[in-house]
């Protein structure tokens, strides 16, 4: 691809046309993200000015909140989605994708708060989406970087990426990256009411089941910068759950196979 896109072929399904996008919605999930909300909304409305954002907030009790009410009062292309409290990334978002589909979204991007997936590229991840089912922002393929990470958290993420991508034969780079954009009957076909996982597992979870259902997933090098201000919400509990679950969905998946049985959701009809 002309943008530099590292395409993973849609398994044994023949090459189809994409129809329009349709509307884009940003979903920004946020726990005690009050100095980065701000700031990361305004550079999704100026990197493309059409997108709308949802802020998914988890009760956050440092105010961003009330912060992202604020700016939805000042801006129509602004939701907020008050939660009751923190359960975690992969909840976030699923409940960020319910609505958005609800509301007749025809793209749905995830996007960090805290300023390491740079709003400036998305019109990149858009583009290549044209041509695809599920697009990636990819940190571990040519052109792609990280900025500001000390060696052991590259190593972790390298790592479980490898890891995952072999234990659960994916041909993705970056199986853990957060910056994603999906066209809408992606998500419609993933079987999300049966997705539990959450933090990095849950990025796994999505990028094996779109793999699983042969939808055309490419992968775009993106720049991640390390944030600036608040804390991260890695944790040894996020990486011990994705190293049993990846271990478990492998193991299932490779008996599935001996088996012959199918391991994925199964592609939509139509599709």
């Amino acid at each position: 691809m002309s943008d530099g896109g590292v395409g993973v072929p849609p398994g044994g399904a023949r090459e189809r046309k994409y129809g329009p996008l349709g509307t884009t919605l940003v979903i920004i999930p946020t726990y005690n993200e009050a100095e980065n909300i701000r700031p990361i909304v305004d550079r999704v409305r100026a990197a493309v000015p059409d997108a709308h954002v949802l802020v998914a907030d988890d009760n956050s009790p440092d105010g961003t909140g009330k912060i992202a009410d604020e700016i939805a009062a000042e801006d129509d292309h602004v939701q907020v989605l008050h939660r009751k409290g923190k359960e975690g990334l992969g909840a976030a978002y699923l409940a960020g994708f319910r609505w958005g589909l609800e509301q007749g979204y025809g793209v749905l991007v995830e996007m960090d708060a805290d300023g390491s997936h740079q709003p400036e590229e998305l019109p990149r991840l858009l583009t290549a989406l044209k041509g695809a089912d599920l697009v990636l922002g990819s940190r571990w393929v040519p052109g792609g970087r990280v900025v500001n990470w000390p060696a052991h958290r590259k190593l972790l993420s390298r790592g479980g990426s490898t890891y995952s991508r072999l234990m659960l034969d994916v041909p993705i780079r970056d199986v853990t990256g957060g910056y994603r954009a999906f066209r809408r009957e992606t998500l419609e076909g993933l079987g999300l009411d049966r997705v539990a996982s959450q933090g990095y597992c849950f990025q796994v979870d999505l990028a094996r089941r779109s793999v699983e259902a042969g939808f055309h997933v490419v992968e775009v090098p993106i720049t991640f910068v390390e944030r600036e201000f608040g804390d991260s919400k890695m944790s040894r509990d996020i990486v011990v759950e994705a190293l049993w679950r990846v271990t478990a969905w492998g193991l299932t998946t490779r008996a599935g196979k001996l088996l012959g049985r199918p391991s994925g959701p199964g592609r939509p009809s139509g599709r």
